[in-house]
């Protein structure tokens, strides 16, 4: 299997919480029947099914990431998700979440970034708005508590995986279409 959820609970019924990619790094932290207690390689943990953790339980691949592109665009890795569906969650084709879209991308660039919205805004500097680039992120909710994030295109337009109105999926629309009444700001993750 490429992809296995890392649930909260040692349940299929939990919340998945992310995704573990074949060949991603995990540390195991516990075992408990068929199930175990992982951390990933981004510092998240949850519970994963033993049957996907593969021969070798906590063994670390060398090569989970590309090598380092420094001159690559993330918004144009980004981009290889337009139309997925929404998948709380998710870091694939066949589903993914906005901070999934966002550690995807530049996971595919070679680098390594958090998991989640608040934590992906965590690690970025601030960015007034009128120094905005194409790729700096938007982040939606009260300051150090984002729920939502989003690549910034320009001309006021954004890239992001949404889930509105029960439904969603990878778009790009206009920042004021997702804004609603969200506070929001913008960062930067790489100078």
């Amino acid at each position: 299997m490429d992809v296995a959820p890392v649930r909260a609970g040692p349940d299929d019924g939990a919340e998945q919480v992310t995704q573990a990619l074949r060949g991603e790094p995990l540390t195991l932290e516990e075992m408990g029947g068929d199930w175990a207690w992982v951390r990933t390689a981004y510092d998240y943990p949850g519970w994963i099914r033993t049957v996907h953790l593969g021969p070798v339980p906590g063994a670390v691949p060398r090569t989970w990431l590309p090598e380092p592109r420094p001159d690559g665009d993330p918004v144009v890795e980004a981009r290889a998700y337009l139309g997925a569906p929404y998948e709380w969650g998710g870091m694939s084709e066949r589903g993914i979440d906005c901070s999934g879209l966002v550690h995807m991308a530049h996971r595919r660039l070679g680098r390594l970034v958090p998991r989640d919205a608040h934590q992906q805004e965590a690690a970025a500097a601030p960015v007034a708005e009128q120094d905005l680039q194409g790729g700096d992120l938007v982040c939606f909710g009260p300051p150090g508590q984002a729920h939502h994030i989003a690549f910034w295109l320009g001309q006021g337009r954004i890239f992001h995986a949404t889930q509105r109105e029960g439904t969603g999926c990878v778009l790009e629309e206009p920042l004021e279409k997702a804004r609603g009444q969200h506070a929001i700001r913008f960062v930067r993750l790489f100078k």
